[in-house]
């Protein structure tokens, strides 16, 4: 069994479970002889075991520590964040197209102060 798989046969077995714990308290002879008070004892305890061993793997599911309310203000958030991140991406297109003929001015000023500042080697 991998980890991030569930045994669904444990999960399965919990309604056998409880149906026998239930019906061992509805027998005629009800829970008054030793042995039906032993057998009552162990159903409980089996279907008890089992409960606690669907809730340790149930538990330890990746992703469950979150309720919905947390899920859906993270989500929230995060639309959030991409919009931000939308408008900022428009906005650098746009200077970027409107800076587009001030660039290459700019290129050659940056090209002759280079040419200015290197030593002259014959």
């Amino acid at each position: 069994m991998s980890a991030e798989s569930l045994p669904t046969s444990l999960y399965e077995s919990l309604l056998l479970k409880l149906t026998n714990v239930l019906e061992l308290t509805q027998k005629s002879e009800g829970i008054v002889t030793p042995q039906a008070k032993q057998a009552l004892l162990q159903a409980t305890n089996d279907f008890k075991n089992a409960i606690n061993q669907a809730k340790e793997l149930a538990a330890g599911l990746p992703g469950g520590e979150m309720v919905v309310q947390d899920q859906d203000e993270v989500i929230a958030m995060l639309e959030t964040l991409r919009d931000r991140k939308r408008e900022q991406l428009a906005q650098f297109a746009v200077q970027a197209l409107i800076s587009g003929g001030a660039h290459s001015a700019l290129e050659a000023r940056m090209e002759i102060d280079s040419m200015a500042s290197t030593p002259f080697h014959d």
